[in-house]
């Protein structure tokens, strides 16, 4: 059940998509990208399309508001840094970098959304930004494993050792 923890001490809520995948407690395909003390990069398991990673930390976090100021000095560096690192690997027109994270209609564990955004994206779904997300979205495709697995190396690649906390 969403919010029942694993031990006395705070960190991953059991039911949580997002702390399951950093615990393996659920699939996900391509490994971690990068990790950190305080943050996380793994590739999207949603139908954002290949190359689309989040950046979420590594503490159950509801709101930013609830960031710690090391989190919150290393997000804005680590953003630019995998931002960059998706654009060298998968150049695209540009690169959405956003925040939803409701689940339910409810707060749910912070995570950005770093999605490459190709001309052709645009012109399939006739549209771009949250439309081109939704339209995304309700289409369900996700990448094949294998395509995951070798952008994910060559983010590593280009993101070279972690650093930060």
């Amino acid at each position: 059940m969403v919010g029942a923890r694993w031990g006395e001490e705070p960190g991953p809520v059991r039911g949580c998509l997002a702390c399951d995948l950093m615990t393996g407690d659920a699939p996900l395909p391509g490994g971690t990208v990068v990790r950190t003390d305080a943050w996380v990069v793994e590739h999207c398991v949603g139908p954002f399309g290949l190359g689309t990673v989040v950046v979420k930390p590594t503490r159950h976090v509801l709101h930013v508001a609830e960031l710690t100021a090391a989190e919150s000095a290393e997000l804005g560096p680590l953003l630019q840094r995998v931002s960059a690192a998706v654009t060298t690997v998968m150049d695209p027109e540009q690169v959405y970098v956003c925040l939803w994270s409701h689940v339910g209609g409810a707060p749910g564990h912070i995570h950005f959304v770093v999605q490459p955004v190709t001309r052709a994206n645009m012109e399939r779904f006739d549209t771009y930004g949250p439309a081109l997300q939704l339209a995304m979205g309700e289409t369900g495709e996700l990448p094949p494993v294998p395509d995951v697995e070798r952008v994910c190396d060559r983010l590593r690649d280009h993101l070279g050792p972690a650093t930060g906390t």
